[in-house]
């Protein structure tokens, strides 16, 4: 796996254009473009994401969400749906007593499916989703 990145302070945007410029030239099919934790309430950081889709022009976009933040998930989800747009959703830290129910609300309001599931800190701890596991873990 390679990692492109720039100088603290570059514009995200194109360290984007530049993993994808570098994936072209080497056939790779697929680059992931980490946004790191965006704020919905930070207005700068919204626009420099909008740049990125520009930019990026990606395929699919995802949103993570972290399921230990409640109905915050839901607010984040439905402020980065208006502003940048996204595909589907990954939920993590389903490890920890967080029960991730706003996911429901997210997947009923927004419309969008939930591809994964986090449920620890390795790569391996990422499982595809699978409904009946979720509502056994939601609704013991």
């Amino acid at each position: 796996m390679n990692v492109i990145k720039h100088t603290a302070g570059s514009d995200p945007s194109s360290v984007a254009f530049d993993a994808i410029e570098h994936a072209k030239a080497r056939d790779i099919d697929y680059v992931l473009v980490d946004s790191a934790g965006r704020m919905q309430t930070n207005k700068n950081l919204i626009d420099e994401m909008r740049k990125i889709k520009r930019v990026a022009k990606p395929d699919l976009t995802v949103m993570v969400l972290d399921s230990m933040i409640g109905q915050d998930a839901y607010n984040q989800a439905e402020v980065f749906m208006n502003e940048i747009k996204f595909d589907s959703v990954v939920l993590t830290k389903l490890d920890t007593d967080a029960r991730g129910g706003a996911v429901l609300t997210i997947v009923h309001q927004l419309k969008k499916p939930v591809l994964f599931l986090g449920t620890g800190q390795g790569f391996d701890d990422l499982i595809k989703f699978d409904p009946e596991w979720y509502i056994d873990k939601i609704i013991p």
